[in-house]
């Protein structure tokens, strides 16, 4: 399998992941700006597939409708020069102090009304880039106090605004999802729709739910002590994953943002493998963009930059390599239908079965034998998790 990405691998990334200049809470920045233009045809020349943005990635807050429109040209332009996409943009709501108690969910009612207003424009943006996801990240719609907000009333503003929103899509004829990307905490103590399982529910009480899915991120699943396979696992049960965002975190702490698979290594190994293959069964899983949000780290420089997206999209490829081996290789097989999945995928009650018939079939309860169960019938499961770590370690 080959290891030098191209387009036909969807890797994209965002402009304030390369951009970032490594600024944090503790200290100034390390690195100057990176513009929208030289980032999309160095991009371009690494293989990547496209670009994505927040708004005031490409223009500052106080731009002019003139240097609004002065870089959208630009960035059109070097789109056409570097066949470089634009699958995804979102919208910042959380950096300008205006924006300190959220966007749609801030107590202050002209607050909300100008954030709604800053996104329908970049919706249209999206629309007019050809963009067809349009990522909801509210990292300041939360609180840090308990008696600061009523959280009902809040989540009826959020539901509020994306409900305006989906309406707006529809009416306009765009060619646009929605995906709500989740984070339980940072910069807010305590953020609204803080896990996947969240954030799918609250999906199901918008007025187009249809229009509104997810986008996962690895670090913010794992800063609340969660399974990112798992996660993305029901996010496709639900037909939810309309995004996913990959970066690398250590542990339950801060949102490290480290390059992919420089985290927990092994659940990167059953992410990609998820996308891929999809499961025991095979089939793809998940067709769209494999999207890096991530920020080189604070010791490099612009080489050390560029040389951390390269590590991205080429920790991808080898992942994907080892789980096409593992997949492929005849002892896995042997060790998947030794956990008993094939049971898994059969129906607990029979086909017509009813559960007037369970209860009269002896066989599940009166004459089953539970004792056998006591120092017997293991299910093989540490032999399975062996096979693909040395799948992975390329002992294989």
């Amino acid at each position: 399998m080959a290891l030098t990405p191209t387009p036909a691998d969807k890797f994209t990334f965002g402009l304030w992941t390369i951009g970032w200049q490594a600024a944090d809470p503790f200290g100034s920045a390390t690195r100057g700006p990176l513009g929208a233009i030289e980032a999309i045809h160095k991009l371009a020349e690494l293989g990547a597939y496209g670009m994505t943005f927040h708004d005031n990635d490409l223009f500052p807050f106080e731009a002019t409708e003139a240097e609004r429109r002065a870089a959208i040209d630009a960035l059109k332009a070097a789109c056409d020069e570097t066949g470089m996409t634009i699958p995804m943009i979102t919208t910042n709501t959380f950096s300008h102090p205006v924006f300190k108690d959220g966007g749609v969910t801030s107590n202050d009612r002209a607050v909300r009304r100008f954030t709604i207003r800053k996104i329908l424009r970049n919706i249209d943006l999206a629309a007019e880039l050809g963009a067809s996801t349009f990522v909801m990240w509210g990292g300041r719609e939360g609180a840090e106090y308990d008696f600061s907000k009523d959280i009902r009333v809040a989540l009826e503003r959020y539901r509020e605004a994306a409900n305006l929103f989906g309406q707006y899509v529809i009416d306009q004829g765009y060619d646009i999802k929605f995906a709500i990307e989740p984070k339980p905490n940072e910069p807010r103590g305590d953020i609204l729709l803080p896990t996947v399982g969240h954030a799918m529910a609250f999906i199901n009480t918008l007025d187009h739910p249809e229009l509104v899915g997810l986008n996962p991120e690895v670090g913010h699943e794992q800063m609340a002590g969660l399974n990112f396979t798992a996660g993305i696992a029901q996010a496709l049960d639900h037909g939810k994953l309309f995004h996913i965002d990959l970066n690398g975190q250590r542990g339950i702490k801060y949102d490290q943002d480290l390059v992919f698979g420089h985290g927990d290594l092994i659940n990167a190994f059953s992410l990609v493998d998820l996308l891929e293959n999809g499961g025991p069964g095979g089939g793809k899983a998940y067709t769209g963009p494999r999207h890096f949000d991530y920020k080189p780290s604070r010791t490099e420089d612009i080489d050390g930059v560029w040389e951390s997206a390269k590590a991205n999209m080429r920790m991808y490829l080898l992942l994907k390599e080892r789980a096409t081996a593992f997949r492929a290789d005849p002892d896995v097989q042997e060790a998947i239908a030794a956990t008993r999945q094939h049971e898994l995928a059969q129906t607990t009650l029979g086909d017509g079965e009813s559960v007037a018939d369970l209860v009269a079939d002896s066989s599940a309860y009166e004459d089953f034998d539970a004792e056998a169960y006591f120092d017997g019938k293991g299910f093989g499961f540490v032999k399975l998790q062996q096979l693909a770590v040395e799948h992975l370690m390329g002992a294989r």
